[in-house]
């Protein structure tokens, strides 16, 4: 049975073999995009950060907040104390666009994470190119090889990289690569439930040498300090965010629970 994940990888994948662009060419141009603004760096902080999203739709719950401002949102989250943001670009299952990152870069200093499904070296020129300061790659998406040498292409490109793992398999193939920002995604890619006690099942298994990020399913202040607690760095946080009506204040919240414990 084909499931979100097999439909999403497969689209991309199709999109990406009627690619003709010339590698070469494509790498000169991201090269000489701006430097990224250091993701991994904003994260190393005391306390708990927010990676906060901007996110229109998603493949189980159709639309969230398609109309949404992307400028507008992103200052929010800046002035709630935000330490990046998250840019979904996807366009067909999450209504995004590089036009969405585009726009958040230019409307606050935070770094930001392109979000989507890489696949291809193009998806990680392109991120570059457009003004993204991190790239995500999905563990349950990639072999070996392609993980590794995606991820060396985007450190050649001085992108930091999000390596997202699902289960303790894919945390070992993310620490045996090497990678230092890992984040363990509590929604199930293959049929889109969130299952709340797999980040604190595998928190104490993350090094201290590694960045780890808690994503998915976070819905309050409370979810953000029980996985402080287990340990994490940082939670990507969209859906609660970006249809709660009051962002700054819920990021805010989320920012302070270290204070509480």
């Amino acid at each position: 049975m084909e499931t979100y994940l097999d439909r999403i990888l497969n689209r991309h994948r199709a999109e990406a073999e009627k690619d003709n662009r010339i590698f070469g060419e494509l790498f000169e141009t991201a090269e000489r995009s701006p430097l990224p603004r250091g993701f991994l760096k904003s994260l190393q902080t005391d306390g708990l950060s927010v990676i906060a999203e901007v996110k229109r739709k998603s493949p189980s719950k159709g639309a969230l907040a398609i109309d949404l401002n992307p400028s507008e949102l992103a200052k929010k989250y800046e002035i709630g104390g935000a330490a990046c943001v998250s840019v979904l670009t996807d366009t067909e299952s999450f209504g995004g666009s590089p036009g969405d990152l585009q726009v958040v870069r230019e409307s606050v200093d935070l770094p930001v994470l392109r979000k989507d499904f890489t696949v291809h070296e193009f998806d990680i020129l392109d991120a570059r190119i457009m003004g993204a300061d991190a790239v995500l790659l999905i563990a349950a998406a990639l072999v070996d090889e392609d993980l590794k040498r995606f991820h060396e292409l985007a450190l050649e490109l001085r992108l930091d990289v999000l390596v997202e793992v699902h289960d303790e398999i894919e945390l070992e193939r993310a620490i045996s690569m090497g990678s230092n920002l890992i984040g363990v995604n509590q929604r199930d890619l293959y049929t889109f439930e969130v299952d709340h006690e797999r980040a604190l099942r595998m928190g104490d298994l993350i090094g201290g040498s590694v960045t780890s990020v808690a994503e998915s399913g976070v819905r309050d202040a409370a979810d953000a300090a029980t996985l402080a607690q287990a340990g994490f760095d940082a939670v990507l946080v969209g859906e609660i965010l970006v249809t709660s009506g009051a962002p700054d204040l819920l990021v805010r919240a989320m920012t302070e629970v270290d204070l509480c414990l």
